[in-house]
C-alpha cells in the first residue's frame, strides 16, 4: 500500500513516512493509493475484539510495519486507558442506537486515534531512521488537543505544540489542556478562532523557508490533525466494530445497511466512515451533521462551499469550524480523483471563500445527506432524551441526534441508524445542566459538575472529576498572526 496526494500524485510513500511528513509537500492531503476491499471477508471479522479488529483494518494499510510493530502499538494504545473492556460500545437506547466514543483518557473520540497515532510515529521515526526531533503542531477547537498532548507526552524525539481559541472552547477543554503534564508538551491560546489557528499552522507547514529554519536547527514538522493519515486511519475501526456489534447483537443481519450520523467540523469522522464504506462496510447514508455554522450543511444541499460567514460560537465547540479540512479528500474521491480539479477548487476557496462543484461532483455525493441543528433545538433536545430515555448526551452528540430526527421526518428512511456520540456530557456540564432546567449561574465548573451527576445519577469520569486537584501549567497567549514567533520562542530558536 502506497499513499499518494490529493494535489498531484508525484510523492508515493509508504505509511510510515506519511505519518512523519504529516502532510504533502504539494500542500495536499495523503490517500491510500487504492481502498483495500473486505466486503468478502465481513465473516471472519465480525466477532473480533477492538483490538484484533483493529490490527486486521490497519495491516492493509499499513503493510510496512511489521505484524509485531502494529501489535505493539494496538496493545499500547487501547489498554486501561479506557474505562470500559469494548473501548468503543454501541448502546441501545429505546429504538435508538449510540456509538459512545468517549471512553478514554481525555473523554472525547479523540483519543480513539490519537491514543495510538503517537505510538505509530514514534515507530515509524525508528524504522526510517529519522535522528532529528518531531514537532507536533496542532490547532485545536477544543478536544484534538488534548488527546494530542496526552497521546504524545513523554515520548522521546517528540515534542508538541498545541494552539486553541482563548474564547472558543469550553471551560472544562481549556482546564484539559492547560494542566497538561508532560517534559514535550507545550500550549498556546490565541486571540482569534479556531479558523484563525488551523489556517495559522497550515501556512507554517507550507512554509518551506520555516521548515528549512527547523531543519538546520534539527527539527521536522508533523500533525497530530486528522489531516495526518496516522490520525485518520484508526478511526475507519470503530465504524465497523459498531456495525459488527448490531450483528453480534441479533439488532441486524450481516450484509444488511446501516446509516451512521456523525456530528461534524474538520469533516476526519465522517470521512472515516465514508473510508469504511469504501472498503466493503455495508452503509447506506452518512447523515452529516451541523450546528449554527452549517457549512457543510450548505455545501450538501447545494454543492457549493462558501466560508464567507461570521463564525459562530455555539455550546457545541468542537464544530465551530468554518474551513473543514479534510473536505479535500472527499473531493479528491467524488471528482474520480481528479487532482486538477481539486486544486481549482482549493484555490477558488483560497481565493474567494467559496467554490462550486460541477455536476459529476454533485452527484458523486450521493451517499451523503446533512442536516443541522440550532443552539435551541439543542437545548430542547437534550432535555428531551434525558426525559424520554433517562440518557445523557452532551451538545455535540445532541446535534446528531436532532438532525437525524430532522432526517427521519424528511426522508423516511427506516434504515436502522447509529448516532455518533463524540464526547462525554461532562466536558460541556454546563450547557448540559442548563438544558435539562437547572440553574447554572453564580456556581463554577466543579459545582456545576458535581450537580449534574447528582441531578442525572451519572458518575463523574475520573479524568473529569481529577481535574479538581490539577495544577495550571500553561497560561501562555499570543496573537493570531504570532504564532510562527511563538514556535521559534519554545523551540528556543
Amino acid at each position: 500500500m502506497y499513499f499518494i496526494s490529493t494535489r498531484g500524485k508525484k510523492e508515493k510513500i509508504k505509511g510510515s513516512q506519511a505519518i512523519i511528513n504529516g502532510i504533502c509537500s504539494d500542500g495536499g492531503l495523503y490517500v491510500p493509493e487504492s481502498f483495500p476491499d473486505v466486503s468478502d471477508k465481513l465473516d471472519n471479522l465480525v466477532n473480533l475484539s477492538y483490538k484484533d479488529l483493529c490490527f486486521e483494518i490497519l495491516k492493509l494499510y499499513l503493510d510496512d510495519f511489521t505484524e509485531e510493530e502494529l501489535k505493539n502499538c494496538i496493545n499500547k494504545a487501547y489498554d486501561d486507558k479506557f474505562d470500559c473492556k469494548e473501548i468503543a460500545p454501541t448502546v441501545k437506547v429505546k429504538d435508538k442506537y449510540f456509538l459512545e466514543l468517549y471512553h478514554g483518557p481525555t473523554c472525547a473520540f479523540k483519543d480513539m486515534a490519537l491514543t495510538l497515532m503517537p505510538l505509530l510515529l514514534e515507530t515509524s521515526l525508528k524504522k526510517n531512521n529519522i535522528k532529528e526531533d518531531i514537532v507536533i503542531l496542532t490547532a485545536t477547537s477544543g478536544d484534538t488537543g488534548k488527546a494530542a498532548l496526552e497521546g504524545f507526552k513523554n515520548l522521546n524525539q517528540i515534542k508538541i505544540i498545541v494552539f486553541f481559541p482563548k474564547d472558543g472552547v469550553s471551560s472544562i477543554q481549556k482546564l484539559q489542556m492547560q494542566s497538561q503534564e508532560g517534559d514535550n508538551t507545550y500550549v498556546v491560546s490565541i486571540n482569534g478562532n479556531f479558523d484563525d489557528a488551523q489556517s495559522a499552522v497550515k501556512t507554517i507547514f507550507n512554509d518551506e523557508e520555516f521548515k528549512e529554519i527547523l531543519k538546520n536547527n534539527n527539527y521536522i514538522l508533523s500533525s497530530a490533525n486528522s489531516i495526518n493519515i496516522g490520525r485518520l486511519l484508526p478511526q475507519i475501526v470503530y465504524y465497523f466494530y459498531s456495525y459488527f456489534d448490531l450483528v453480534k447483537n441479533k439488532h441486524i443481519k450481516l450484509k444488511d445497511k446501516i446509516n451512521f450520523t456523525v456530528p461534524t467540523g474538520n469533516f476526519g469522522n465522517i470521512l472515516a466512515a465514508y473510508y469504511a464504506k469504501l472498503m466493503g462496510l455495508p452503509v447506506n447514508k452518512l447523515i452529516c451533521t451541523s450546528n449554527d455554522n452549517n457549512v457543510l450543511y450548505d455545501f450538501f444541499n447545494s454543492g457549493i462551499y462558501n466560508k464567507n460567514r461570521e463564525l459562530i460560537l455555539t455550546s457545541s465547540p468542537s464544530m465551530d469550524i468554518l474551513i473543514s479540512s479534510n473536505l479535500e479528500r472527499l473531493l479528491f474521491e467524488i471528482s474520480s480523483r481528479d487532482s486538477e480539479k481539486v486544486n481549482n477548487l482549493i484555490k477558488d476557496l483560497n481565493n474567494k471563500g467559496l467554490y462550486k462543484l460541477d455536476a459529476n461532483m454533485k452527484k458523486n455525493l450521493n451517499s451523503f445527506r446533512s442536516e443541522y441543528a440550532n443552539e435551541l433545538e439543542v437545548k430542547r433536545n437534550i432535555n428531551k432524551v434525558f426525559k424520554e430515555y433517562n440518557y445523557l448526551i452532551d451538545t455535540h452528540t445532541c446535534v446528531a441526534y436532532t438532525s437525524y430526527m430532522k432526517y427521519l421526518k424528511k426522508h423516511k428512511d427506516c434504515t436502522p441508524t447509529v448516532i455518533v456520540s463524540t464526547a462525554s456530557p461532562y466536558k460541556f456540564s454546563k450547557d448540559v445542566l442548563y438544558s435539562l432546567g437547572e440553574e447554572v449561574n453564580n456556581f463554577d465548573k466543579f459545582e456545576i459538575i458535581e450537580k449534574l451527576s447528582k441531578f442525572s445519577h451519572t458518575e463523574i469520569p475520573y479524568p473529569i472529576k481529577k481535574l479538581k486537584t490539577s495544577l495550571i501549567l500553561h497560561n501562555e497567549n499570543c496573537e493570531k498572526d504570532e504564532i510562527k514567533s511563538e514556535i521559534k520562542k519554545i523551540l528556543k530558536m
